[in-house]
């Protein structure tokens, strides 16, 4: 198998539009959790059916494609799965408690929270720039969850859990990296998500209306859309280059809440995001310096 010729520009591309995905997702999680298309689903459910349609997707792709495989390291992938479960779910419900930007500015703690991880399970050392970008985030962080406001507070904790999970699945995902290949992967990963998502989402289950199962089909092509993007973009440009165009994930929730819900970044939302992307833009730019 040969590597992809780089194309830096399409790369880029790729990553704006899997961002904008990724965002959507977010968006129809919001509203399936918030009842704006029936009654309000469990963040249980949701993320139930983001790994159904996803899976649906994959496995399609894989009948036409007919890729090979490899032995998969179950192990691995069961972690990587029980954590991306975790995150994902977390993240859909805190979307139906705080606005689309404070949620997914928080989520990019989870780069912070992977590196954090890394020391005990990877081995990795960590030095005053990444000690300082780390304190930088968490800044931002406790500024997002507004003390004292009551469930503003709450959804931005659960945000905040969601990163932490997140950063976990990143773990699981370096010790996968370059040990099979990216369809396989992400394969797997959404079969587990979806026996996962299936078993505890029978405790919560709703019987969806036309539209609620119109929005779980989208939640789930949505993110099989968004990864099959940022892998092909990885293909084609180097991690430093693509990784910073994912931050326009930010943009793009902005501009949904504001269009779809009416909420508007305030203040608090923009000072908090700031410091979370600026930490973000140090730590990549230093990571970039040291390799």
């Amino acid at each position: 198998m040969t590597d992809a010729p780089q194309r830096p520009a399409l790369a880029a591309l790729l990553t704006v539009a899997a961002s904008a995905f990724v965002a959507g997702t977010t968006l129809l999680a919001k509203a399936l959790g918030t009842g704006a298309l029936g009654p309000a689903l469990s963040p249980l459910q949701i993320s139930q059916g983001r790994f159904l349609f996803a899976f649906l997707a994959f496995s399609l792709a894989a009948v036409l494609l007919r890729p090979s495989f490899t032995r998969p390291h179950l192990g691995i992938h069961v972690g990587r799965s029980a954590f991306g479960w975790g995150g994902v779910t977390l993240m859909f419900a805190a979307a139906s408690f705080i606005p689309l930007t404070d949620a997914t500015a928080i989520s990019f703690l989870n780069p912070v929270f992977a590196m954090i991880l890394a020391i005990p399970f990877l081995g990795e050392r960590i030095g005053p720039w990444r000690a300082g970008s780390a304190a930088l985030a968490f800044l931002g962080a406790m500024i997002l969850t507004r003390p004292g406001m009551g469930a503003l507070q709450f959804g931005a904790l659960l945000a905040l859990c969601a990163a932490l999970a997140m950063g976990g699945e990143m773990i699981f995902i370096k010790l996968l990296s370059g040990r099979e290949r990216p369809f396989q992967i992400l394969l797997i990963n959404n079969a587990i998500g979806l026996t996962i998502s299936t078993t505890v989402a029978a405790f919560v289950w709703l019987s969806p209306t036309p539209q609620q199962w119109l929005a779980l089909a989208g939640v789930g092509l949505l993110m099989a859309a968004a990864q099959t993007c940022f892998i092909n973009a990885m293909r084609l440009a180097d991690a430093s280059f693509v990784s910073p165009f994912f931050y326009t994930t930010l943009a793009f929730a902005t501009l949904y809440d504001a269009l779809i819900f009416k909420v508007l970044p305030d203040t608090v939302s923009i000072l908090g995001a700031v410091l979370i992307l600026t930490s973000a833009a140090i730590l990549a730019w230093r990571e970039t310096r040291h390799r």
